[in-house]
């Protein structure tokens, strides 16, 4: 297997990110329309935080389980993403390598690892990404 390959090899460059103003009610839109499980949080070009599909699932069935749908966007409106999302994200250097991104997905049983430049977010890295990565070493 190839050693130190940086994991900007491997990310997810087409980002879906939410502004820090957006409703849960868009989260779940672009949860559902773009198929990702995570999604960056930004306020101008900074990154703030992330949600992930799972914790918007925690909030729309905490209190209602699944009697009606449009209970969703009740629940939807009584919170506010700020108040969702993760707020002290661990994030990765774009110039870091796979085997560093493994293990801290791995330590802290994370999906999900939003990457930057600096202080630019340039992408994300999953555990998808990473598979993907690994099944291309057995071709």
């Amino acid at each position: 297997m190839k050693q130190h390959v940086p994991i900007s090899g491997i990310m997810t460059r087409e980002l879906v990110k939410l502004n820090i103003t957006d409703s849960l009610t868009k989260a779940e839109e672009l949860f559902k329309k773009n198929k990702v499980r995570h999604l960056p949080v930004v306020s101008g070009n900074k990154l703030v935080g992330i949600l992930s599909y799972a914790d918007l699932l925690k909030v729309s069935l905490a209190d209602f389980g699944d009697e009606d749908k449009s209970v969703d966007t009740t629940v939807f409106n009584m919170f506010t993403l700020e108040q969702v999302m993760v707020k002290n994200v661990t994030t990765i250097q774009m110039n870091e390598n796979i085997k560093f991104a493994a293990e801290i997905l791995a330590k802290k049983d994370f999906r999900a690892l939003p990457v930057m430049d600096g202080n630019l977010l340039v992408g994300i890295l999953t555990t998808t990404d990473l598979i993907k990565y690994l099944l291309e070493q057995y071709e």
